[in-house]
């Protein structure tokens, strides 16, 4: 599971080998009183990603950035949640962590999973250099206080 925090006041969640994105409210979350029923009627269903991720990340603008390892992309949503492709390249092999940063790049590492020798009679696939990519975003990090 995937869980990214926003300053929407919800926190995004995404199963690992899901295509779909889930928020529920941080204010429910964060108060004791209720019980799981309660905080899980703030549960949206925010929709269908494009395809399975095991990463999620968000800016200061509120855009949420997900990986999709299906398609070697990296997809933003903005406010009209739809999401668009920020980048898709063939060497962007099973992308998974993300961050974005201060200098206005977002980075992710293509980790390569879909390689490794247990998914492949005990071959490892998995070509070195591994790769950590970047790309300008022109966005700023959420930063926690």
């Amino acid at each position: 599971m995937a869980l990214q925090l926003t300053q929407t006041g919800r926190v995004y969640i995404t199963v690992l080998g899901s295509r779909n994105l889930y928020s529920v409210s941080t204010d429910a979350l964060a108060d004791r009183s209720l019980d799981e029923r309660e905080v899980g009627n703030t549960v949206i269903d925010e929709g269908d990603r494009g395809g399975a991720s095991d990463g999620l990340e968000s800016d200061a603008a509120g855009y949420i950035y997900s990986t999709n390892y299906e398609h070697n992309a990296i997809l933003r949503r903005g406010a009209d949640r739809k999401w668009e492709t920020v980048i898709h390249h063939p060497c962007l092999l099973w992308p998974d962590t993300l961050s974005v940063a201060a200098d206005g790049y977002l980075y992710v590492t293509a980790n390569q999973l879909h390689r490794q020798a247990r998914f492949h009679k005990g071959q490892d696939l998995r070509r070195k250099p591994y790769a950590l990519f970047r790309v300008r975003i022109d966005a700023q990090p959420i930063l926690l206080r």
